[in-house]
């Protein structure tokens, strides 16, 4: 009965390893260590199908069941060898390399012990080398399989976690089976043909962590001491293998194969519930590092992995809220946490959560006097004293922790972020798996990653600030050119009203009024656009324009108020925008006109000089200082008149240098300035001799 289970259930878990093999095979999975699985599936396969056609015990499946393990090795070794650091990279290189070495001597001692040299009273002997050769390299899966899980990312250890069950199970099973053998003396037959059953328990496990395929990720560091820890653990309970071994073997006489075989299965689902429990891992680690280390953490680890998770970088990056409640929270390995940020009048406000989604917290979620407390006091508030009355130093914290976090019951620490003593935030920890008590080396910790996380929110806090400060700046500059505009738009209206109280009845007049508030009314259309974000003059691509025309409608519609005088200029072509042109000689002419003496002219001079364009804008005002025209006269809102915005001179020369030209200047005090726009020169445009009517 037991041999047919063993040879059905080989047969069976011969055909599904073989189909997952297969499966992978069509998925076209890429990646090195996913095909090392599926060879490794291939070979778990053929051992399984040697084991039912032959017997689990034959020669040829001893050797396959080698082969498999060794498939299962390489895998592991791919995983763990993008995480390998330099501290670790010898240890678990030369530890892989040990177990191929015992992989292929199993294969060795049984090909040549058993198939060449059968018959020769050499077969009893391999079978005890051999079975040692099983319980050493099941040793070592073991370990690699636990250096494999810690070495895992945090968040993608449910990706890896099926399979390294699995392995482990089917290793575990393995050094119970040959420890037996070994031990006893005799082939474990029954262990062996339940062996298969076992295996075939394994397929859901490996189908499942396939259909996950998460993108593995190693981060290996691993300190010596745990290490040693971790073989200490494996020996021990191979010492108590041998002494259970041992008394069943003494006291069950007939009953002790299957007594064992009871006994294995029992301690192969223990450790497969058990070593992968958060909080059994957590127990141990608070009881190794109570009794075994002056400290509780290694600080230089935890304040890489502080920094790291606070300045990860990279667009799938979560929040930075978010990752300051996970820094503080990793540190206690509280399994979550929400922060709370100061708002208006000190009142705490929720502001993100990480991993922590039953907690009910309202928005308001403390008062300003317990904000103005944690300011003051920096003080680290335990929440589980103030629920059982014990207050002592927290008598104050008692009266301002508001009752919603009292009544939750995993809330466990308030942790406040100071930055130059100004509350930055505070951190409510969930209640770690193993609750334990705060001590003063947590204390520290805290109260310095607390302030480092605090800075972080500071920096971003002031950025923001900043680039608010930066889009009002602008928006500021923006609406003083416009007001700038507005200014010498009004000039230009209030001289048409006042003409046109003398010239009211002038047809010629009225004409040229209306052609007058068409061209204003198109200006103050461009200075609302330029209002908008990201908005300037609307402009066109630079073409032959003559410079002219522009030259007279600019003096056209300042002469009124001012002589203007046009000296030369027929025939000569710039390349230009004639909106942003106008717009900067306009600029030009109203200072020079405020500069002069009143009834001296402004001279516009136009000429063409080694391949460029000059329009020359003179007046004979009071000057410049050299100091004045190099420090003050190209930045905006510095003006030499009286209730001048400073901006068109600015303006002027940034309109200029849009289009490819340069504003140059010469100015001697007590003698005028001249400024001089030079653009390329060009040819006239097909069509447009001297491009007359151009310009209103």
């Amino acid at each position: 009965m037991l041999v047919a289970l063993g040879q059905g259930s080989h047969a069976l878990a011969a055909l599904l390893f073989g189909l997952l093999a297969g499966w992978q095979l069509v998925r076209g999975e890429r990646r090195r260590a996913m095909a090392v699985l599926t060879l490794a599936f291939a070979l778990t396969a053929l051992w399984a199908g040697l084991a039912a056609a032959l017997g689990p015990e034959a020669i040829l499946a001893r050797a396959g069941e080698s082969a498999r393990n060794l498939g299962y090795l390489a895998f592991i070794f791919m995983l763990l060898r993008g995480g390998l650091g330099a501290e670790t990279r010898p240890f678990v290189t030369l530890l892989h390399l040990a177990l191929l070495i015992v992989g292929l001597s199993q294969i060795g001692f049984d090909l040549v012990f058993g198939l060449l040299l059968e018959g020769q009273g050499l077969v009893a002997g391999a079978y005890g080398a051999t079975t040692m050769l099983h319980v050493i390299f099941a040793i070592g899966g073991l370990f690699l399989l636990h250096a494999l899980y810690a070495a895992a990312a945090p968040e993608t250890r449910w990706g890896i976690r099926l399979t390294v069950i699995a392995l482990a199970a089917m290793w575990t099973y393995d050094l119970n089976l040959y420890t037996f053998g070994w031990l006893g003396g005799r082939v474990p037959v029954e262990l062996l043909a339940l062996r298969g059953v076992l295996m075939l328990g394994l397929v859901p496990s490996f189908a499942l962590a396939m259909r996950r395929n998460a993108l593995w990720k190693m981060k290996l560091s691993r300190k010596v001491t745990f290490r040693s820890l971790s073989l200490l653990a494996i020996g021990a309970y191979f010492l108590v293998m041998f002494v259970v071994s041992q008394a069943i073997a003494l006291f069950a006489d007939d009953h002790a194969a299957a007594i064992q075989a009871v006994f294995v299965f029992l301690m192969s689902a223990g450790a497969i519930l058990l070593l992968p429990s958060t909080r059994v891992r957590g127990w141990l680690r608070v009881k190794l590092t109570k009794h075994l280390f002056e400290h509780r953490y290694d600080y230089r680890t935890e304040w890489i992995r502080f920094n790291s998770t606070l300045a990860r970088p990279g667009d799938d990056a979560a929040p930075l809220d978010e990752r300051v409640v996970r820094a503080i929270a990793d540190i206690t390995e509280s399994p979550g946490g929400l922060l709370l940020i100061p708002e208006g009048e000190g009142e705490l406000v929720a502001a993100a959560r990480w991993n922590w989604p039953t907690l009910e917290a309202p928005r308001r979620a403390g008062a300003a006097e317990l904000g103005h407390w944690l300011e003051a006091s920096g003080h680290i508030v335990e929440l589980e004293p103030l629920r059982s009355g014990n207050k002592g130093a927290g008598e104050r914290a008692a009266t301002l922790i508001p009752d919603w976090i009292l009544a939750a019951a995993h809330a466990w620490a308030l942790v406040p972020l100071i930055h130059r003593n100004r509350l930055a935030g505070a951190v409510l920890l969930e209640r770690p798996r193993i609750d334990r008590t705060l001590d003063w080396e947590d204390l520290d910790l805290l109260r310095i990653a607390g302030r480092q996380a605090a800075s972080y929110l500071a920096e971003a806090r002031g950025q923001e600030d900043l680039a608010e400060a930066r889009r009002f700046d602008e928006f500021n500059r923006r609406f003083a050119f416009i007001m700038h505009d507005i200014k010498n738009l009004v000039s230009q209206l209030s001289l048409v009203a006042r003409n046109a109280e003398r010239h009211a009845d002038n047809p010629a007049f009225r004409a040229d009024m209306i052609a007058t508030l068409q061209d204003s009314v198109g200006k103050m259309n461009d200075l609302l656009a330029r209002l908008a974000p990201k908005q300037r003059i609307r402009g066109e691509a630079p073409r032959p324009i003559g410079l002219r025309p522009v030259a007279k409608a600019i003096g056209a519609q300042k002469s009124a108020a001012h002589p203007i005088e046009i000296a030369a200029g027929e025939g000569c072509f710039a390349l230009a925008d004639p909106a942003r042109l106008e717009t900067a000689l306009a600029h030009l002419v109203q200072n020079a006109i405020d500069a002069s003496p009143t009834g001296d002219p402004v001279r516009l001079t136009i000429a063409r000089d080694r391949g460029e364009a000059r329009l020359a804008i003179a007046d004979r005002g009071e000057g410049m200082s050299e100091a004045f025209i190099r420090d003050h006269l190209f930045r905006p809102f510095n003006s030499s008149k009286t209730g001048g915005f400073g901006i068109g001179a600015f303006e002027a020369r940034a309109l200029i240098g849009a289009m490819g030209g340069r504003l140059e200047v010469e100015s001697r005090v007590g003698e005028g300035s001249i400024f001089t726009i030079i653009l390329p020169v060009a040819q006239a445009a097909d069509g447009e001799p001297g491009v007359e009517g151009m310009v209103a």
